[in-house]
């Protein structure tokens, strides 16, 4: 079932309720207003509420992200503020509570599960799915309709501090994670779901210098081509609700004041027929930021021009100064018709209308279940990257004594992403300034709901119970405090081995060192943490290095000096267990890289998918002090066993658009230990008639094998599939030769075959296509 399958009559129904309602009546739906709004010392204010609820509210947000309330409180607020606009307004109009949740509910209590470019990772979008349905029981307990997630940006530039949030830097890749991101939060029927929001649209992770929210300088064909593909399978493949614009501007056009973009782009060409929200203060840093309008009144007026319906997180611009500018007919009344028409709408395919309100009791049985952790950990698992290894892992589960040094070694926090709860709980303490418009924390408060974190050390003192565990923290994440290094390399020399756990601490908070608006300028270790590494290295022990970071790091003399290095990303709350489960060999990592990792930020931008005359410099190809190839390439991971390839073959070797190949191979676990592979196939147009990337991941299997196991893969690739948009930025199949490969990473290629693209030389292509089926057997 189409979870929009309720927009025809929800439509009727919000043009019957709009042709009711008075100027200042529609107005307040196009706005929000923080839960902090309502509240006075962080507790239920009624003459707060009817103040600002009197005429109606379009959306409240962040009920439970934005507060210490626990989940039972969260959905009594809610239930509270809907029984005041329903029985005490004209009209009775229900309000959409948001909140965030790209890796987990931001909600006290809440599941903290790996984030996205961990989860993606995995190279397994069906865990994607799974962990969003159980996002959504979380958010609907609470009485929340709408997530602001999943980031569909493409990710191409490490320094951005939102790659985290991200898929990473394949367009399909993205896009396949996307639909079920989305499937999983929206559900079969909207009625049951909680509707997804689409971000940010579009280009925001391409932005000058890799800081947020800077100019972006991106050409149409690139658009089109690459960053636009997963929102086309947003909207197509999963009937995306939700659209949040991006920050910057684009090639000179603000996104949030342009209607070539948001409306143009995005309704005319795209299809899309849901709500657009502005990301937070969008509509007011038209005027703050971007200086493109002289005042607040101006920046309403280009929002609601380009398109944006409702303005987040709270009313700046589209509060009462629009119903002059209505009135004097600055502003068309067809404007905010259109708006409010579209967010009403999506009230009545929510069901609100019916069902405005949640039962209060129960709310906790859905949060942190059994279930729910077992799923965390099951992502946290596959989301590991094994990105070298010089024999020293599996670690002998009879090692007499282990050194666990580092800063993220036991530091629950420093697992969990940007937009958990204990980020955000950071942030409203760091804003604590009598003018806030946050309460002030009380975090003994918190204790209780909080949720179990498992850090690295606890797990391996429980996975090897009779080894001598050495702890040493040896310096945080980004300070320039020495003082721990003596106790560090102490407990290395005292230690057979060494576990050196480095990275970041994700958040938005100054001493966060990724997460939104933590950019990095050289992809290095924070703070001291890699003399630490020197240091520690020095003592000439084993060392396995863990990274718990947010995004790809240049950091090749660590990995040459340390006898393996394991990605852990930001695993959540079971990443420890995960981790300390692939350092003693009870599970095998299997994950692949999602982006390319380079060997320093001067190689920058750098992903697998160039063009034919990109990463090389003609015709010395490298640069002068350093070499064009990365550090890790796209797709790669290893494992602690072997896989072989054979028996593959292309058939049939001619095909024209419309028609379907098949692409399969045999992979046999050729070692001693069960693991996953993930098999991947690539494309390259050898001649188009613009310039085609050199390969293009058009679909990927992970396959679990037993030692000696062997299965088929077969991929069913529609020549559709390799279509591309031409000079003229038509959709085409073009005929002639294509190079199709099948391998173990972007670089890794086992099996090279060749298709000939028959028929027209230039073939129109109605519907653009985001992966392809594969069988294994």
């Amino acid at each position: 079932m189409n979870p929009r399958s309720q927009s025809s009559i929800a439509a009727s129904q919000a043009a019957e309720l709009l042709g009711r309602m008075t100027l200042i009546e529609k107005i307040t739906q196009l706005n929000s207003c923080w839960i902090q709004e309502l509240q006075t010392d962080g507790h239920f204010h009624p003459q707060k509420i009817r103040a600002r609820l009197g005429q109606g509210i379009g959306q409240i947000t962040r009920l439970s992200g934005g507060t210490t309330l626990d989940p039972q409180a969260a959905a009594k607020m809610a239930n509270t503020i809907q029984h005041q606009l329903v029985e005490h307004t004209r009209l009775g109009i229900p309000a959409i509570f948001h909140e965030e949740c790209c890796a987990g509910s931001m909600t006290l209590g809440a599941t903290a599960y790996p984030q996205m470019l961990g989860l993606a990772s995995s190279f397994e979008p069906q865990l994607a799915e799974r962990m969003t349905a159980e996002i959504r029981k979380q958010l609907r307990a609470l009485g929340a309709h709408q997530g602001l997630a999943p980031v569909l940006d493409v990710a191409r530039d490490p320094r951005w501090g939102r790659v985290e949030e991200t898929f990473g830097e394949d367009p399909l890749l993205v896009s396949q994670f996307g639909v079920h991101y989305i499937r999983g939060l929206q559900s079969d029927d909207l009625r049951q779901g909680v509707m997804a929001t689409g971000k940010h649209f579009v280009g925001h992770s391409l932005s000058q210098g890799g800081l947020n929210c800077a100019p972006v300088q991106l050409g149409w064909r690139t658009l089109w081509e690459v960053y636009l593909m997963p929102f086309q399978a947003a909207i197509r493949e999963a009937g995306l609700a939700s659209m949040m614009n991006a920050y910057p501007e684009l090639d000179g056009e603000v996104v949030a004041a342009s209607r070539r973009i948001l409306t143009d782009l995005l309704r005319g060409k795209l299809g899309f027929d849901g709500v657009v929200v502005s990301d937070y203060e969008a509509v007011m840093m038209i005027h703050t930021y971007h200086h493109m309008a002289p005042d607040l009144q101006s920046a309403a007026a280009l929002g609601l021009r380009a398109g944006i319906d409702v303005e987040l997180p709270t009313a700046q611009c589209y509060n009462d100064s629009l119903v002059g500018l209505v009135e004097s007919g600055k502003i068309p009344l067809e404007w905010v018709d259109l708006a409010v028409q579209r967010h009403l709408q999506m009230k009545f395919e929510l069901g609100l209308f019916e069902n405005p309100y949640v039962p209060e009791e129960g709310v906790l049985d859905v949060f942190e279940t059994a279930e729910q952790r077992a799923l965390a950990l099951e992502i946290a698992r596959k989301s590991l990257v094994l990105l070298s290894n010089h024999g020293m892992l599996p670690l002998a589960k009879t090692v007499k004594s282990l050194a666990v040094i580092g800063p993220n070694a036991d530091d629950p926090r420093n697992l969990l992403g940007d937009y958990s709860y204990a980020a955000v709980v950071d942030l409203l303490d760091f804003q604590k300034p009598a003018d806030s418009a946050f309460e002030k924390l009380d975090r003994a408060a918190l204790k209780p709901h909080e949720v179990r974190v498992v850090t690295v050390r606890s797990a391996l003192e429980r996975q090897l119970p009779k080894t001598q565990i050495l702890y040493a923290k040896g310096c945080d994440v980004f300070s320039e405090d020495r003082t721990g290094f003596e106790a560090a390399v102490r407990a290395a020399e005292q230690a057979e081995a060494v576990v050196l756990v480095l990275g970041d601490k994700p958040g938005l908070t100054l001493d966060s060192t990724c997460g939104e608006t933590r950019d990095s300028a050289d992809l290095r270790l924070p703070g001291v943490q890699e003399e630490l590494a020197r240091a520690v290295l020095a003592v000439g022990k084993p060392v396995v290095v863990v990274l718990i970071n947010g995004r790809p790091l240049a950091i090749p003399e660590l990995v040459d000096s340390a006898g393996a290095v394991l990605e852990a990303w930001i695993p959540g709350e079971e990443g420890g267990t995960a981790v300390a489960e692939a350092l003693v060999g009870d599970i095998n990592p299997g994950g692949k890289l999602t982006m390319t990792f380079p060997r320093s930020v001067g190689q920058l931008p750098v992903f697998y998918n160039n063009k034919p005359a990109g990463l090389k410099s003609n015709w010395y190809v490298n640069y002068v002090t350093e070499s064009i190839r990365p550090l890790f390439p796209f797709g790669h991971g290893l494992s602690y066993t072997t896989f072989e390839y054979s028996d593959a073959s292309v058939y049939p070797a001619q095909a024209q658009a419309g028609e379907m190949v098949e692409v399969r191979c045999t992979v046999k676990n050729t070692g001693s230990a069960a693991g996953d592979e993930v098999v991947q196939l690539y494309c390259h147009d050898l001649y188009g008639s613009t310039p085609r990337p050199v390969k293009e991941l058009k679909g990927f299997a992970r396959v679990s094998l037993q030692p000696g196991e062997s299965r088929q893969v077969s991929f069913q690739l529609p020549v559709n599939l390799l279509a591309f948009y031409d000079e003229n930025l038509d959709l085409v199949v073009e005929a002639g030769p294509v190079e199709v490969m099948l391998g173990s990473s972007s670089e890794d290629i086992r099996y090279t075959g060749s298709l000939e693209i028959s028929g027209a030389a230039k073939t129109p292509i109605a519907q653009r296509l985001f992966g392809c089926e594969v069988q294994v057997s």
